[in-house]
């Protein structure tokens, strides 16, 4: 009995997070055929400041495919540095293609769908991952 308790709060907490994910709009402006440097750039002007303030998190996105690479975000105290590249010790890692990235940015992907089929993984603090869609919405 304990073990199917632990096994419905672990798939719970998953759809959980996929789905605080699925609300991601801070690139729903931009058309199906942008990039992830678009998406990210849409991220910039979406920041929610007060949302951020006293939090402390480094998120890290892996993307594959052509218009891939490697993008941080380094969220501090109700700011945030945004750059291309790596960034030490995140508390999240997203990994995902290129594609699905921009399609989960602009509502195209849903987000359960995209966790529980394996075309969005996400790696540490799942509840510093739900964090990201309210400091950039």
């Amino acid at each position: 009995m304990r073990r199917s308790r632990i096994h419905f709060f672990l798939t719970t907490a998953t759809i959980g997070i996929a789905l605080g994910l699925g609300g991601m709009t801070a690139a729903a402006r931009e058309p199906s055929d942008s990039t992830p440097q678009q998406v990210f750039d849409g991220m910039r002007n979406s920041f929610r400041a007060e949302k951020a303030k006293g939090l402390r998190v480094r998120y890290q996105f892996n993307l594959s495919g052509p218009e891939g690479g490697d993008w941080f975000i380094d969220v501090y105290d109700g700011r945030f540095r945004m750059s291309r590249g790596g960034i030490q010790n995140p508390n999240v890692t997203f990994i995902a293609s290129d594609r699905d990235w921009v399609a989960l940015s602009n509502g195209k992907l849903n987000g359960p769908w995209a966790f529980l089929t394996g075309r969005l993984k996400i790696r540490g603090d799942h509840t510093l991952a739900r964090k990201l869609n309210e400091i950039f919405p």
